[in-house]
Order: structure tokens, then sequence, then C-alpha cells
């Protein structure tokens, strides 16, 4: 479910909705090889791939390890952040999308301002750094990535007039990305789940990633 509560509740900073992640960097183009492979997902004949969802897994993992004197985790875990990595970086491609279609954008210096407001009220980017990197597994290299989405999602409430906080501001969230998820024809490698369009996220799935060869040898 998408939620537009403020980050200020959610990692007591003043932007505000859901989590992001840096898609920008794992977005591959397909190339000559199939689109499937070495595809965590592809979004809008985009490939996200398996090696930078694992990058950014060990970031995050490392980062953790680092400020809190752990190993990083068991491996039930590593999985739930790898699944909660590619849902990040597919929810980033599907809000850019539904800013495209209604115009939008959002830019560098609101971006700025935002983080710097941000981290001036948590004391300063290391204690914003790690508020977001514990509460929301978001790696340093990530933080303008995530402000990028989450001033998205508060610009396309904002578009019909709404309020990102309110149900009504959900609602007119919810519709853009859906339309947009739904344009951009999403594919999930199994492995992670599936988007499911309607509810903007992963479930479950046995869906095969590649078609299997039935053919006896």
């Amino acid at each position: 479910m998408i939620r537009t509560s403020s980050i200020r509740r959610r990692t007591r900073t003043a932007v505000g909705a859901a989590g992001l992640a840096l898609a920008a960097a794992a977005l591959t183009a397909c190339g000559t090889q199939p689109a499937h492979q070495g595809a965590a997902a592809v979004v809008g004949g985009q490939r996200i791939s398996i090696a930078a969802v694992d990058a950014r897994v060990a970031e995050v993992r490392d980062g953790v390890a680092a400020a809190q004197g752990q190993n990083g985790g068991a491996h039930n875990e590593r999985a739930g952040l790898a699944r909660k990595t590619v849902s990040d970086l597919v929810l980033d491609r599907v809000i850019a999308q539904a800013l495209t279609d209604h115009g939008l954008s959002v830019t560098d210096t609101e971006i700025a301002d935002g983080r710097s407001a941000d981290a001036k009220a948590l004391g300063g980017e290391a204690q914003l750094a790690r508020e977001l990197l514990l509460r929301q597994a978001v790696p340093s290299g990530g933080i303008d990535a995530f402000y990028r989405q989450q001033l998205g999602i508060q610009k396309l409430a904002a578009a019909q007039g709404e309020d990102p906080r309110t149900d009504a501001g959900n609602a007119a969230i919810r519709k853009a990305l859906v339309a947009a998820g739904t344009e951009l024809d999403i594919q999930v490698n199994p492995r992670y789940g599936h988007w499911d369009v309607q509810q903007i996220g992963l479930a479950d799935t046995v869906d095969p990633w590649l078609p299997q060869n039935t053919n006896p040898a």
C-alpha cells in the first residue's frame, strides 16, 4: 500500500510518503541480450539488474553493520532486504513515469532544499543518513533519489488539488501509480515475487521467469 504519511513520522524528517532507492544507477539497456537475462525486473523495457540489487543490498547491510556493530543479519534477512530493494527500485520507475504522464518533475533544487531542511532538523547530514539507513534501508548514495521519490509522490497529489496526507490524496496518488505501472508492463524475477499493479507493490508468485524447455532430451 502506498503510504502518504510524512517522513517526519517515519524518519522524523520533514518531506513525506514512501521509501525510495537509487534506480537510475541500476537501470541498464537491454542491448543484444534477452530482456530477462540477469535481470531482477524489467520496467518499461529497461532492466534492473540482479547485480545492481545485490550491490545495494550489500551497501545497506554493510552500512547497518557499521552503524550498529552487527554482522549484517541472517540469510532470511538478506532475502527480505533484496525483495524490498527490488520493490523500491520498481516503484521509483513507476513514480517517474507517473510524473512524466502528468507533466510534472522534481528539480535538483527541490531535492537539495528538502534534504537540507531535514538534515538541519535532525542535527546534520550524518544523522539524516543514519536515520534513512536504519529506518528506510536507504544507503548514503540513494538519499537524493529518496527525496526525488517523496517529492514526486507529493506532487502527484498536489496536481489533483489534494493533500497527500488525506484519503483523497492517497487515492489520487494510487490512481496515477496504477496507470503508470500498467503502462510500463512491469515484469519481476519470481525469486522476488511479481508486481501487483493494483496494490502497487510486490506479491508472491510461482510464475516462471524464463520459458522452460519441455521437449525431451
